[in-house]
């Protein structure tokens, strides 16, 4: 039975003779049919695969092997085979001695491991177990994974939190994944679940440890965990019995007391155990309590109450599996006691293992003493049941094929993509919205609410209040005092109050100060106010009214995937599901809360929770490096969004190659040539959309300065498809320079704003107003090509612009905000974009000592943009990765995000048709295509024929494919300093080589 892993029906068989609590006789041991007539939940976690074996009966292999191994013990190797030794890995050699004399002297059968890391827990099990006559059970308090003692492992969600979730799938699943890791770290126990079931509010040491104050629920949970758990090979124990969950005082520190009768206890604490037991759970932890109704002898601890421990637990409830006590070093045991005589009265109760002895020695001696007395207190039988018991458990763990931990590859196997894929889940199942005036959750309409976001609590509040943003504007808003705060929360139509307390202390009582009441209290007087609480739910308990408030949300706790999950609930692309897992007053039960509406708003995620490998996607950072390296650019964003989710956004490098300024995904880049496909393309499909223009109109008919050209005819389908023999593009500006100096000429600047030149350029020019008509005029002049076929123009979308502001009397920057930017929440998008931002948000584009010969610094680096005040059709846009994921999204969606149809699904499936490509033009109508079989082109080659996009001059691209649910985008500033200079970063095919990474990645 070589490593043998642990389900259900196996721990059946470990715990030989477990039977249901309400059965009044035992189920026979011989004959799987008539137990399972007896007792037809039995069946259902029957393996196949140990078919004809008896599932009540010890193997003969396995029995054999605890017979000769127990034959071999002396007295003293019996007995050390009760103890379970505390051990530390951030301790220094004189402890790790230590420990190593009590394996080697005294042959104890276990150790605890508590603080430290895996890495070193490792090499010590590695260290000790090679020192032990008979390997050792290693456990670890892992209630939510190995975090709760050791560094660098992976932090699930507290038992309260899992208490919110529905889904126990979910939790089993959780289960599985903790156990896989604890199994990798060389552990046979995990001491979890927790079944109590915290009644009182201000229980100091249980609280976030349970699953609720509802016995049904907290049952159906811990059993969940425990199948988890058990099915990959790791014993679990329910703890801490008989109940601790109505407890004021911590058993750490003294002696809890739990006045409950006899019959509530039954009813009620022993309700999850009763479940568990009847289905195989492993192991037991008795608690240090004074429960009067259980044992009548005065401040007697449970832990040591033979009426607890052997008659109820043992005798009543038939618990066969082992027994453990809690840690004997504790004050609610070594108060009672000295060392060594609360370990023997501890074992005389009815325990099995002795756990976090104080002095295992003294301990010994006093079993041996007990032994040796002229009327001996303790027997062999007793050594015998307890010790065999020990021995049997470690042949069903594979102790009796024990093989030393492989360090190689630790760290990164208990650190799995994976368990932050799980992370997520359990999050989007756990946050629950107890109140939802008006449905104002989800926040639909993004141009009609001004938001406010004002922080509470001495926590990390930056993943919440960064993913806000990401959705919509979002001002944070400082509290000095409230009158203050209220006076200025007056600008803003709905406010989102975040309170914020670290969760890196369980045990931590989290509750709002009397100041922070207060401004809760006094704000929800006067706006709409959603109130977020990152911690347990208890923290609402001095809230008296909650009529002020429009919302409510329990998000449990502060880590950076609740606060991204919490914002995502607010905005709709994340679906509250979950259930208060205990009460709030008379206000708030067990079991309420609120679903909200999905909005087909982008959401955040790993990658593997989309079917991608992290690991391959990390590849990006090393090519960015690359061209960063390489003096192609600067600095970059990047950002990749599967099926719906963003799950791969960063910032790399600097502003400019002074490295004064750090790129960070907040900043906005000018996009380049992106501005077609951003601002100008879908004020086109709308029109198109709404029949003004058809596949078939000319452009005179669109653009009145076109009639009579030979331009005149020109198809809108030729014209978007650059198919229409127009000229690739034309200096304008030129023109407008001196040819000596090559600089500005006065007769069409000016350094200040003044009628007639009021259209800024750069800082401190500005053109003559007249001169877009120049630029047009220019257009309509210029000569055909020769020959009709595939040649990108900047023309196409600079006689777009003016045929959107000409027909609908709008500059296409409103169009552009009031049709997509606002409703889309693109709130970092804009053309001119030193009208709203500072220049330390904006990377330069170049030192152009050619035209405006200055830093073009928050300005349009394209120079027939600038002529035209900064709002052009083919250029002028500034924007960031997040937003241009967003509207790509929106085409990805056929026209639809946030709820909203911007146009058909046919409009969009029009646009991003290729027309010409059986002549060698691969252009959809304004978006580009893939390249063509045996052609150059803007793809690694490797997207789908059905993926569309764009590039951009100044080093941008951004790409979508429907058929992957792929979204791309890479933003830089490649031309600084030096916009002629050699495109180094498309010579090296960055920005292809990250989206053939991209590609790799994809799992499934």
């Amino acid at each position: 039975m070589k490593n043998l892993g642990i389900n259900i029906s196996l721990l059946l068989c470990i715990i030989a003779f477990t039977v249901n609590c309400s059965v009044k006789k035992k189920l026979p041991v011989k004959g799987d049919d008539v137990a399972i007539a007896e007792n037809p939940n039995i069946e259902k976690f029957k393996d196949p695969s140990l078919e004809g074996f008896n599932l009540f009966e010890d193997s003969p292999a396995e029995k054999k092997w605890v017979d000769s191994v127990y034959s071999t013990l002396s007295f003293e190797e019996k007995i050390g085979q009760l103890f379970m030794v505390a051990a530390y890995s951030n301790k220094d050699t004189v402890h790790f001695n230590a420990i190593e004399k009590l394996v080697k002297n005294y042959k104890i059968g276990g150790l605890i491991f508590f603080q430290g890391g895996p890495v070193r827990q490792a090499r010590l099990t590695n260290r000790f177990q090679s020192k032990s006559k008979i390997p050792m059970f290693i456990g670890n308090d892992a209630e939510w994974g190995l975090s709760m003692r050791l560094d660098s492992t992976y932090k699930y969600p507290w038992n309260m939190t899992l208490g919110a979730v529905q889904d126990m799938k979910l939790i089993e699943e959780l289960g599985g994944q903790m156990a896989k890791e604890a199994k990798r770290l060389g552990l046979q126990f995990n001491f979890a679940p927790v079944l109590d079931i915290n009644t009182n509010p201000n229980n100091p040491i249980i609280g976030n440890r349970s699953f609720g104050e509802n016995k049904e629920e907290v049952a159906k949970r811990a059993v969940a965990l425990m199948k988890g758990i058990q099915n990959e090979g790791v014993f679990a124990t329910g703890k801490h019995f008989p109940g601790h969950g109505d407890t004021e005082t911590d058993s750490h520190h003294t002696l809890p007391i739990v006045n409950f009768s006899e019959e509530r206890i039954n009813e009620v604490e022993f309700y999850p155990y009763k479940k568990m037991f009847h289905l195989g759970l492993a192991s037991v932890m008795v608690a240090h309590l004074n429960v009067p109704s259980l044992e009548p002898r005065e401040n007697y601890p449970t832990s040591i109450s033979y009426h607890v421990v052997n008659d109820i637990l043992k005798e009543q409830l038939k618990f066969k599996g082992l027994i453990f006590t809690d840690a004997l070093n504790m004050k609610g045991a070594s108060s009672f006691k000295k060392p060594g005589d609360i370990d023997f009265e501890a074992f005389m109760a009815g325990n099995d293992i002795l756990l976090f002895a104080e002095d295992v020695p003294k301990a010994v001696e006093k079993f041996k003493q007990a032994y040796t007395d002229s009327i001996p207190k303790i027997t062999d039988e007793r050594i015998e049941f307890s010790v065999k018991k020990i021995l049997k458990y470690k042949y069903k763990a594979g102790l009796n094929n024990y093989k030393p931990i492989q360090i190689d590859g630790l760290y990164s196997e208990i650190n799995k993509p994976e368990s932050t894929s799980l992370q997520y889940k359990l999050y989007e199942n756990a946050i629950t919205v107890i109140k939802n005036n008006d449905e104002i959750l989800p926040i639909k309409d993004l141009t009609k609410s001004k938001l406010a976001y004002v922080k509470i609590g001495d926590d990390n509040n930056t993943a919440f209040l960064s993913t806000l943003k990401k959705y919509a504007e979002v001002t944070e808003v400082s509290h000095k005092n409230v009158d203050s705060l209220n006076q200025e929360l007056k600008k803003y139509d709905k406010v989102i109050i975040g309170y914020h307390v670290s969760d890196k202390s369980w045990w931590k009582k989290h509750e709002f100060t009397s100041k922070e009441l207060e401004l809760v209290n006094k704000v929800a007087e006067h706006n709409d106010v959603i109130l977020d609480v990152f911690s347990k739910p208890y923290v609402l308990l001095p809230i008296k009214d909650f009529d002020k408030f429009e919302s409510i949300i329990v998000s449990y706790q502060n880590g950076d995937i609740p606060q991204e999950i919490s914002a995502e609930i607010i905005f709709g692309t994340v679906q509250a599901k979950g259930k208060l897992p205990v009460s709030i007053n008379e206000d708030f039960k067990v079991g309420d809360g609120l679903s909200t509406d999905l909005i087909n708003r982008l959401g955040f995620t790993n990658p593997e929770s989309v079917g991608m490998d992290s690991k391959i996607l990390s590849k990006i950072d090393g090519i960015v490096k690359k061209a960063i390296d390489g003096g192609m650019t600067p600095g970059a964003q990047v950002l990749v969004a599967r099926k719906g989710k963003v799950i791969y956004q960063k910032s790399f490098g600097y502003h400019t190659y002074r490295k004064d300024v750090k790129v960070k995904n907040s900043d906005i880049y000018d996009i380049a040539s992106l501005s077609k496909i951003v601002g100008t393309l879908p004020n086109v499909m709308l029109d198109y959309d709404h029949g003004k223009i058809s596949l078939d109109t000319h452009l005179g008919q669109m653009v009145h300065k076109a009639k009579g050209t030979n331009k005149d005819s020109i198809t809108f389908k030729d014209l978007l498809s650059h198919y229409a023999r127009l000229q690739a593009w034309e200096p304008f500006y030129k023109s407008t320079l001196d040819s000596v100096t090559k600089l500005p000429l006065k007769k069409y600047y000016k350094k200040t704003s003044v009628k007639p030149f009021t259209t800024q350029v750069a800082e401190n020019l500005y053109i003559t107003n007249a001169y877009n008509d120049t630029i047009i005029s220019k257009i309509m002049k210029s000569k055909l090509l020769p020959k009709k076929e595939y040649k990108y123009s900047d023309f196409t979308f600079i006689l777009l612009k003016e045929y959107l502001e000409t027909h609908h009397k709008k500059g296409l920057d409103v169009l552009a905000n009031e049709n997509f930017f606002s409703k889309l929440g693109m709130s970092s998008t804009m053309y001119n974009p030193l009208r709203k931002f500072s220049e330390d948000v904006i990377p330069p584009t170049e030192k152009d000592k050619y035209f405006r010969h200055q830093e073009v610094h928050g300005y349009v680096h394209d120079m027939a943009a600038a002529m035209q005040g900064g709002v052009a059709g083919h250029a002028g846009v500034f924007s960031n990765s997040i937003d241009i994921a967003k509207i790509m999204q929106m085409y990805l969606q056929k026209g639809n995000y946030g709820g909203i149809q911007y146009f058909s699904e046919k409009t969009l499936d029009d646009f991003n048709t290729c027309y010409f490509c059986a002549e060698g033009n691969r252009r959809g109508l304004g978006f580009d295509k893939p390249q063509l079989a045996g052609t150059s082109g803007p793809t690694c080659g490797c997207a789908s024929i059905t993926s569309f996009g764009h590039t951009g001059f100044t080093g941008t691209m951004t790409w979508a494919d429907p058929e992957t649910e792929i979204i791309y985008v890479f933003l830089s500033n490649r031309t600084y300093p030096d916009g002629n200079a050699p495109n180094k970063l498309s010579k090296e095919n960055i920005r292809e080589d990250i989206q053939k990474v991209i590609y790799e990645a994809i799992i499934k």
